[in-house]
């Protein structure tokens, strides 16, 4: 069954495996989450497990928000998710989840939204190339042909330059290198998408061999 938790993205660093191999990870802060709900088909027409994480201040909280937090006795989240394919009979409204439902070496899908990197052309946004930069020649970075004649039109799906990043993204398969549960880390494998500081989702990998 699915396993999942919130958490930020802190940054990344290398640890060293027992072999001496040096392992890129990116170190994720998921401190509790808590379950706020447990959606079912009866009731909601499908099943998932909501968690909330981080403290939302009183004063930035509506009403509905107040009320569903005190339903699993606790604060307002600043972060709401959902997660299907979760063992809904191991889980309590109100229980917190924590780092140690993962162990080391357990293969996860972690989903984040990727840096923004405002608007850009087609080289650095579709990886086109450019023409050649001398001989007269008068293109250079541009996006190329637009297409034939025939429809008079551009057609859709067009590579053309554009906003580039601050889009949802999930990177597959990556292995959890260390749970540390007394400071609510888990050291990943490789990079995860987002900035520092990020929100990141992380649930155990669909593909996962």
């Amino acid at each position: 069954m699915t396993k999942g938790i919130l958490g930020r993205k802190i940054g990344m660093t290398q640890v060293f495996a027992e072999n001496g191999d040096l392992i890129p990870v990116t170190v994720v802060e998921a401190a509790p989450n808590v379950v706020l709900q447990k959606k079912s088909v009866e009731t909601d027409g499908y099943e998932a497990l909501q968690l909330g994480f981080e403290d939302k201040r009183e004063k930035l909280s509506n009403k509905p928000e107040k009320g569903h937090a005190a339903k699993a006795n606790t604060a307002p989240k600043r972060f709401i998710r959902e997660f299907r394919g979760v063992d809904l009979a191991e889980y309590e409204v109100g229980q917190e989840v924590k780092v140690d439902i993962f162990a080391e070496g357990d293969f996860v899908d972690v989903t984040g939204i990727s840096k923004g990197k405002g608007f850009q052309g087609v080289i650095k946004r579709h990886g086109q190339s450019r023409g050649p930069m001398a001989h007269g020649s008068r293109y250079h970075r541009r996006p190329g042909s637009m297409g034939p004649i025939a429809p008079n039109r551009v057609f859709k799906s067009k590579n053309l330059p554009g906003r580039m990043g601050g889009e949802k993204v999930t990177v597959q398969n990556l292995q959890i290198v260390k749970v540390d549960k007394e400071r609510n880390l888990l050291l990943i494998k490789g990079n995860v998408p987002g900035p520092r500081k990020g929100l990141v989702k992380i649930k155990s990998a669909v593909k996962a061999k």
